[in-house]
């Protein structure tokens, strides 16, 4: 199991990207990266997913899981 970083746009759309996360911190902190970042975010959440892990998030941003 893993957790996604989602983001809200346009005030009822939920997007996310090919990023899968081990853990539910790891993907909130993308997420509020995100929100930090991007214009028309408006709020985030984290999805469990049966996908597999293929990123991790550092103190330094992310990192590809190979």
């Amino acid at each position: 199991m893993g957790y996604r970083p989602m983001v809200e746009v346009n005030g009822n759309e939920w997007a996310g990207n090919a990023l899968v996360f081990a853990t539910e911190e790891e993907a909130a902190a993308n997420a509020r990266n995100l929100m930090s970042r991007w214009m028309l975010v408006t709020n985030w959440r984290v999805d469990e997913t049966s996908e597999p892990v293929n990123y991790r998030w550092t103190e330094n941003g992310l990192k590809r899981v190979e």
